[in-house]
């Protein structure tokens, strides 16, 4: 069944994009793009929903934009509405009463009305100067009557308009960062490596000279799985790992441990600095998935003053 019902919501997503025009959705984002004040969202049952979520998205990326219930507004809510604004409809018929009582009311106060409906000869689309029709080919449920596959269009034009007015208005990641203080977007906007990474003492250091039986205990007890290898003006020379040292041993047997860490270390390793983002870190410690990372040295002004684990990334939550 779950099979059969993702392939029909898939045939019907196919028609939408088939039938869909383009057209529409420009003259609508160019209204918005031009709009001044406010970008007011409304719509009625699970239209509502959706109108929240897409006025939310706007407010997010860079927009002002709010959602205003129909009913609250024909009870007095209109009166924060001014002609620098502008009005989204949310509707799958287009005959909704309580959105249709709105018209006329907003219409005194000459601002732009847009109409994303799926019934393009409905009242409401006929009402308003700007119509999205949104082609809904039959919706997922089985009597075509709950709104499933109609909600669905109505936030993917709610997310390409938003996504538009954020490359129109080159909405800076700054901002992003500034609108999403908390939660996991915010953690992997806000957080540092210098906020995750080790340091002092912690670091896993040793020069290029030292032999790797001396620094056996160092490689252990630093639980890093790995020392920097590092000259006298703590520039980084490389990097010896755990798996350095199975290769080390598997090559050149007990001998291995009389061998200077510069010999055995790999050179040139991968990199970060302080102040980049610790999503960063992650992405580049698995931007080779052949060779994944488990650490990065960090480096300020080419010398090493820490050391970024990505278990502890993970942990973090970013």
């Amino acid at each position: 069944m779950i099979k059969q019902l993702l392939k029909k919501q898939q045939q019907s997503l196919t028609y939408y994009f088939s039938h869909v025009d383009a057209g529409e959705i420009q003259k609508a984002l160019d209204v918005l793009a031009n709009c001044k004040g406010v970008i007011y969202f409304t719509g009625i049952g699970k239209s509502a929903l959706v109108a929240k979520k897409a006025a939310l998205t706007l407010t997010s990326t860079g927009t002002k934009s709010l959602y205003l219930g129909a009913t609250n507004a024909l009870h007095g809510d209109i009166g924060i509405v001014t002609e620098q604004d502008c009005f989204v409809f949310f509707s799958k018929s287009g005959e909704s009463d309580e959105l249709l009582q709105l018209v006329p009311f907003l219409r005194n106060k000459n601002l732009p009305l847009i109409a994303v409906v799926s019934t393009q000869q409905s009242r409401l689309a006929k009402a308003c100067e700007v119509v999205v029709h949104l082609p809904l080919e039959k919706e997922l449920c089985p009597y075509d009557l709950a709104p499933t596959t109609s909600s669905i269009l109505q936030g993917l034009f709610g997310d390409v308009v938003a996504v538009a007015l954020m490359e129109l208005k080159k909405f800076p990641l700054d901002q992003y960062r500034q609108n999403h203080p908390a939660g996991r977007i915010g953690k992997r906007l806000i957080m540092k490596v210098k906020d995750l990474m080790i340091t002092g003492e912690g670091i896993p250091l040793c020069g290029p000279e030292d032999k790797l039986f001396d620094e056996l205990v160092e490689l252990s007890n630093k639980k890093c799985g790995c020392i920097l290898v590092i000259d006298k003006n703590a520039h980084l020379r490389g990097i010896f790992t755990d798996g350095d040292l199975r290769r080390a041993l598997q090559q050149h047997g007990t001998k291995a441990l009389e061998m200077p860490l510069g010999e055995l270390m790999s050179k040139n390793p991968r990199t970060i600095g302080s102040e980049m983002l610790a999503i960063d870190a992650m992405q580049l410690m698995e931007a080779n998935q052949k060779s994944p990372i488990m650490v990065l040295p960090v480096l300020e002004d080419q010398k090493v003053v820490g050391i970024i684990k990505l278990h502890d990334i993970i942990q973090s939550g970013v």
